[in-house]
């Protein structure tokens, strides 16, 4: 049973936490609202998260840091996407003000095995600072573990490997609210659909990943919860590494099988590409779909006014900025925070433009903006 601080940001938990019972139908725009003003996850291990806010280096400290002529590696799961993208700019941007260099960059490609050896070919450089996402956090374990033994400073993102320790093991994680992002969708999922609701499929993640499985369990914990009158009548999971082709698969065999369905969310932008792909080839064109993070080619449906009607956004860059500022702290031997995490963005097509540039501390692609006018 979820904890009612988890369900904060749906209109049940207000609800009940005031004695008034549960409403019949949520009002998406003010849960959407509430989201922003709270974040709903735990760390890995069940932390409280701190706000990026509090995570400051002075001038003094930055020039000390700067004296160090310190490396750094960011060693990624999967490169394949805006997000990773995104929080490599923003790890890069960071460092480069600290006067730490970059000496390597990798991509797994959602492999473990492949990562694993990525961190081995590293180590032999002897970097003093490791950023990372474990694509496993178990199978890698061992190799992150070498890695904190050696005296690498390791700073994660959004999960830890098997049995690490914040202070102990790796200086912090730092995450969005995946939890929140989970909820920012299905609420945008009802507004979508309207009051009548209707039957909708999901297409999750089926890997040991913290994450991504906040996103599942959050959804489908708000639409059961707020939407009596939405139904989930469709689960598959996709495991990649071809995570569009897995994706429009999964959502192609739900749409020839429920034929009632008229909306479906998937995991992240990359899987919703691939259920973008299923909807066109089946003629469905009044298919709804949500999802969370904030890619280019999702922000182009979005902006065409197509499938994609709302989504729940990460804020990647600001991830890497505090992630590499984490990193200062321990070479300073400054105490960090466990887990620190960034609220979520629920995106629509009216507030697309403002929202890319709080993810990506950039203004959007021309492609956005020219659909946009």
């Amino acid at each position: 049973m979820l904890n009612r601080r988890v369900l904060l940001g749906s209109a049940t938990a207000f609800a009940l936490a005031f004695g008034l019972g549960a409403p019949a139908f949520a009002d998406p725009d003010a849960a959407l609202a509430a989201l922003q003003e709270t974040v709903l996850s735990k760390g890995p291990n069940g932390e409280e998260p701190t706000a990026p806010s509090t995570v400051v280096l002075s001038d003094e400290e930055m020039a000390q840091i700067r004296a160090m002529g310190a490396t750094a590696a960011i060693v990624m799961h999967y490169g394949g996407n805006d997000w990773s993208r995104a929080q490599i700019n923003g790890l890069e941007t960071q460092f480069a003000a600290m006067g730490i260099e970059v000496i390597a960059v990798t991509d797994a490609g959602f492999k473990p095995e492949k990562q694993v050896s990525d961190l081995e070919t590293i180590m032999a450089q002897e970097p003093d600072i490791i950023v990372s996402i474990p694509a496993d956090p178990t199978a890698t374990a061992a190799a992150y573990r070498a890695a904190s033994e050696a005296g690498v400073h390791l700073v994660f993102m959004d999960n830890v490997p098997t049995g690490f320790v914040a202070g102990e093991d790796f200086v912090s994680v730092v995450s969005a609210d995946n939890y929140g992002n989970g909820v920012a969708a299905a609420h945008l999922m009802a507004k979508a659909l309207g009051p009548d609701g209707g039957d909708i499929g999901l297409v999750y993640h089926a890997a040991d990943f913290f994450v991504t499985k906040q996103r599942y369990d959050a959804f489908k914990a708000t639409i059961t919860s707020d939407y009596p009158e939405i139904r989930i009548v469709a689960e598959q999971g996709i495991g990649g590494p071809d995570f569009s082709g897995d994706a429009e698969k999964a959502a192609g065999a739900m749409l020839i099988s429920n034929q009632s369905i008229n909306g479906i969310w998937a995991v992240w932008d990359v899987p919703a590409e691939g259920v973008i792909s299923a909807a066109r080839s089946a003629g469905r064109d009044d298919l709804v779909i949500t999802t969370v993070d904030l890619g280019e080619n999702v922000a182009i449906n979005m902006a065409q006014d197509g499938f994609i009607q709302g989504l729940g956004a990460q804020r990647p860059y600001d991830a890497g900025i505090v992630e590499a500022k984490l990193a200062g702290y321990a070479l300073l031997g400054k105490e960090a925070p466990a887990f620190v995490a960034l609220p979520a963005l629920p995106v629509t097509r009216e507030n697309l433009l403002e929202a890319w540039t709080q993810v990506y501390s950039a203004e959007a692609t021309d492609n956005i903006k020219s659909l946009m006018q």
